[in-house]
């Protein structure tokens, strides 16, 4: 696939995804209506909809379908817009601009902003329990799994890291860990989710697993390249709040020329992760990986 095949599909994924989540989610005039105008707001704002992208991707991988793994990929959009909503809040990064319009607290004030937060969570649960189930995976295994990738080993774990080491000098092993929880986490939730619906080997969960894992690495470090190199009306967001907050991060720490590179090794670690599909099931997968490398927006 090249870059404009991969654009396609992920702008026609994306519109299924949001048809599905407008279907999901209670309707903006539903009681109270200040919460579900504010998660609509967020939820509906744009975005690429990459992880729930991956989600179906990795399920198609092993043999499954979007009609199968949709529902756990509106789950993954529903609970990354929560996180999303915390992370814009002034006790978190404190930004003004999320999907080139101004961030939920801005507009529905802090109280709303953290309630719509906490309620796009539980309902991406209610989302994941109505993921089929097939002979491997049910939904309890579908439920632990979200659970952790996103709890505070993980997901949170990696918020709670990157909270404390703002104002310090880290290793490259303690960036490591605060972009594998706050990053990678959620990527391999996406990952494995969509495989499990389709009901795959455990080789090919670790396969893909490790895919992920690298996949979620790269793409933070390319995020912290792009908040020094982009601007707002090309991200859609604040940049320069990295330096703003002293954030501990790859392009701090060695360079913009040495991040790049890591950022590409890690690219072709996923790819090889994936050498256990066929040609044909892994195309996909390969293209969003290069795509996310080369990605300026």
């Amino acid at each position: 696939m090249n870059t404009e095949e991969v654009k396609a599909l992920i702008k026609e994924t994306a519109a299924r995804v949001e048809q599905r989540l407008g279907e999901l989610l209670p309707s903006e005039d539903t009681p109270p209506a200040t919460i579900h105008k504010a998660m609509r707001y967020s939820i509906f704002a744009g975005g690429k909809r990459i992880r729930p992208l991956l989600c179906i991707e990795a399920a198609k991988a092993c043999g499954g379908s979007e009609e199968v793994a949709i529902n756990a990929a509106c789950a993954l959009e529903a609970l990354h817009t929560y996180t999303l909503i915390h992370d814009d809040l002034p006790c978190m990064d404190n930004d003004d601009l999320r999907r080139g319009r101004p961030t939920n607290h801005k507009v529905f004030g802090e109280g709303i902003a953290v309630l719509a937060g906490d309620a796009l969570l539980t309902e991406s649960f209610a989302m994941l329990a109505r993921v089929p189930e097939n002979s491997r995976y049910g939904v309890r295994d579908y439920v632990n799994e979200l659970a952790f990738r996103t709890g505070s080993q993980n997901l949170v774990g990696g918020q709670v890291l990157d909270l404390e080491g703002e104002g310090r000098s880290l290793t490259p092993e303690e960036i490591r860990e605060i972009y594998l929880g706050k990053t990678s986490a959620l990527i391999m939730a996406a990952v494995r989710l969509g495989a499990m619906s389709a009901g795959c080997t455990p080789e090919q969960l670790e396969a893909l697993t490790t895919y992920a894992e690298d996949l979620g690495l790269a793409f933070q470090i390319i995020d912290d390249l792009l908040d020094i190199t982009s601007s707002p009306d090309v991200l859609g967001k604040s940049i320069g709040k990295d330096v703003r907050e002293q954030k501990a991060t790859y392009p701090a720490l060695v360079g913009m020329d040495k991040a790049r590179a890591e950022a590409r090794e890690l690219t072709a670690s996923a790819r090889a992760a994936l050498d256990v599909f066929s040609e044909r099931r892994r195309e996909v997968l390969l293209a969003i990986n290069d795509y996310m490398l080369k990605r300026n927006y």
